[in-house]
């Protein structure tokens, strides 16, 4: 791949892609993955769709949480970079916050419609005892 990653607007499928995650409501946000997406979260690999959501619902569903996008780069080979920071509380306890950077990784496989080839997914340091 070239070295030729650029800062760009964040595209709109990705703005939809984190309110899915944080609502739990997937429809148009998860439109880009496919049954043949793979994501990696952590030691985690997830494949398809279908599972990336239920892997969403586990970890997220009992978190009050919003990602924000703060910077994203457009790289050669369908490559896509997100650098972010997730503020999350567990709903038991909405009054401790956390905050913990992330990183989004996406390999399209095209680009219209968008559709993701993999995910790769890096989060933290966090506190990991005041969510979990």
């Amino acid at each position: 791949m070239e070295n030729n990653a650029r800062a760009t607007a964040v595209p709109g499928w990705v703005l939809k892609f984190m309110d899915a995650i944080d609502t739990l409501e997937f429809g148009e946000g998860f439109a880009p993955l496919t049954e043949d997406t793979d994501m990696f979260f952590g030691t985690e690999h997830i494949h398809g769709a279908d599972a990336i959501k239920a892997f969403f619902v586990k970890i997220d569903e009992p978190l009050i949480i919003k990602h924000e996008v703060l910077e994203f780069w457009t790289a050669g080979d369908g490559v896509r970079l997100l650098r972010g920071e997730a503020t999350m509380a567990k709903k038991s306890e909405p009054d401790q916050v956390v905050r913990a950077p992330f990183m989004h990784i996406f390999y399209l496989d095209r680009e219209e419609p968008v559709r993701v080839r993999t995910l790769r997914v890096t989060a933290g340091p966090l506190q990991t005892d005041a969510v979990m």
